[in-house]
C-alpha cells in the first residue's frame, strides 16, 4: 500500500480531483472521518457500498 508522509509546519488544504471510481470512493469515505474541517466529496458513484 502506498503512503504519504508529510513533514513540515504547513497546514494542508486545497482541492484534489479524484476519479469517480468505486475504489477511490471507498477509500475516501473513511478518510473523511479524520478531519474536523468541512469536507465535500463530489462525483461519487452510486453504489450499494457507498449508499449503505
Amino acid at each position: 500500500m502506498d503512503q504519504i508522509v508529510i513533514r513540515g509546519g504547513q497546514r494542508l488544504k486545497g482541492r484534489i480531483p479524484i476519479s469517480g471510481a468505486k475504489n477511490a470512493a471507498l477509500t475516501l469515505l473513511p478518510c473523511a472521518l479524520l478531519t474536523d474541517e468541512p469536507l465535500t466529496l463530489r462525483n461519487l458513484p452510486r453504489l450499494a457500498d457507498v449508499d449503505g
